[in-house]
């Protein structure tokens, strides 16, 4: 029997026509998505389509709209195999790490995928990324699909989604997962390293989908010259429950009396802290250097090797699930869906 794949078009590069009169980028419908790559018709699949009703540049994705892209997958799981996700590859990290966390018990492939250049582009890359999404999408081994996870496919490689930094505005090669090897590799044949794939328990549970999130989160940058009340005015946001506090190295900060001093008192007042280095790749080892010593005693949370996306958008699940305060920090701390060692 064919497998059922079904693509859900957010909108982004991959959907986008040149306007030659103006010489801008705008969206076209879904239908003429299809009819631009007549490749997925030799593809030993079927394939169904949905839009939002009205697609969006990914800069204006945020959360209200995974939750639109939660319930499509929710709504027809159990009528296809595998989905795919259109979407602009600005955001793309973001929006894959966040329904890596809102599908639980995801037990077929939802493979986010997009492209630098439009479908109608001659050296496009979308037709590329969108043919091998859908081909992985419909792997299966014994009657079991062979990707159960959330995964970001570009040029050549499927990641883990929550893995996943675009690390490119220009060049087709946009993403990276340094801290994580890739699941498949894309040349004469489809390469997939089964043993980096997420384990599923032997007894399967029910897809479980999360909508509500928590977005009061922020996240702060360290630089040289970070002031006092720079820092003093982000801890005191209104409603802020978690900051994404991005340090040095491996989560190395300044020792400063007066840096310590406005940490420790918004840790205190309740506020959850996430150690998270700003390095493309490594990971936070608090207590390694002197200089993260002060912030391992201060209970910081350590954000381990997660990337920045993937931190953001675990701790908006984790608030809307309501998770006690007392619970956050381990709950944060132990990897979910594969997001961190």
């Amino acid at each position: 029997m064919k497998t059922n794949i079904l693509l859900i078009y957010t909108g982004g590069t991959i959907g986008m026509v040149k306007d030659y009169e103006t010489g801008a980028l705008k969206a076209f419908n879904f239908e003429e998505l299809v009819n631009n790559i007549p490749e997925l018709n030799q593809l030993d699949c079927e394939i169904q389509g949905l839009s939002l009703e009205d697609p969006i540049d990914s800069s204006n994705m945020n959360p209200k709209y995974w939750g639109t892209i939660a319930t499509m997958i929710e709504e027809n799981y159990k009528a296809y195999d595998g989905f795919v996700v259109l979407h602009g590859s600005d955001t793309m990290s973001y929006s894959a790490s966040a329904l890596s966390f809102m599908l639980e018990n995801l037990a077929k492939p939802v493979i986010f995928t997009g492209s630098q250049l439009p479908i109608g582009d001659l050296r496009t890359d979308a037709k590329e990324n969108l043919i091998t999404s859908i081909q992985i999408a419909a792997l299966q081994k014994k009657g079991k699909p062979v990707i159960q996870e959330v995964g970001l496919y570009f040029e050549y490689k499927l990641y883990r989604a929550n893995r996943t930094t675009k690390i490119n505005a220009e060049h087709f090669e946009a993403f990276a997962s340094l801290n994580h090897p890739p699941l498949v590799e894309s040349g004469v044949h489809l390469n997939v390293h089964h043993s980096y794939l997420l384990k599923r328990p032997s007894k399967s549970k029910p897809l479980q989908v999360h909508k509500t999130l928590d977005d009061n989160v922020m996240v702060l940058k360290l630089f040289p010259g970070l002031n006092q009340e720079v820092l003093k005015s982000a801890l005191q946001v209104s409603g802020l429950k978690v900051l994404i506090l991005e340090t040095y190295g491996a989560g190395n900060a300044p020792m400063d009396d007066w840096f310590l001093s406005e940490v420790g008192k918004a840790v205190r007042k309740g506020l959850h802290i996430i150690n998270v280095t700003q390095c493309s790749g490594g990971s936070v080892a608090m207590g390694l250097y002197e200089s993260s010593e002060k912030l391992k005693q201060m209970q910081l949370i350590s954000g381990k090797d997660i990337t920045t996306e993937a931190a953001i958008t675990k701790a908006m699940y984790l608030l809307g699930n309501k998770v006690s305060n007392k619970l956050f920090k381990t709950i944060f701390e132990t990897s979910l869906r594969g997001e961190m060692v």
